[in-house]
C-alpha cells in the first residue's frame, strides 16, 4: 500500500468521524504502525464496530465486517461519496 493510499484512507475516515460525532456517536481513529487506519465506533449497546475504507474500481468504500466477508452485501458497506454515509452507518449499527 502506498503512502498516498494510506493518507487517502485516513482522510476519508476523519471526515466520517466528524460526521458520526455530529450524530452523537463516539469515534476513535486508530493509525497502526503497519496496516491501514481504522475508525472505531461504539454502538448504543456497547458493541465496538471497526470501519475500514478500501478503494475499488468505482471509488472508495467503507466496510465494517471482518476482512473475509463480502464487502458488497447489503448493510455491510457504504460508498464514501454517498450523501448520508454517517446516517447509513448509524442505521446499520442499530441492527
Amino acid at each position: 500500500m502506498s503512502p498516498c493510499d494510506r493518507q487517502e484512507q485516513f482522510t476519508h475516515l476523519m471526515w466520517l468521524s466528524w460526521d458520526l460525532r455530529a450524530l452523537g456517536v463516539t469515534t476513535s481513529v486508530v493509525t497502526p504502525a503497519t496496516g491501514p487506519p481504522v475508525l472505531e465506533i461504539m454502538s448504543a449497546a456497547g458493541v465496538r464496530l471497526r470501519i475500514r475504507v478500501v478503494h475499488r474500481a468505482w471509488g472508495w468504500v467503507f466496510i465494517w465486517r471482518p476482512w473475509w466477508s463480502v464487502p458488497w452485501r447489503r448493510g455491510e458497506r457504504v460508498w464514501a461519496e454517498a450523501d448520508n454515509v454517517a446516517d447509513m452507518i448509524v442505521a446499520a449499527m442499530a441492527r
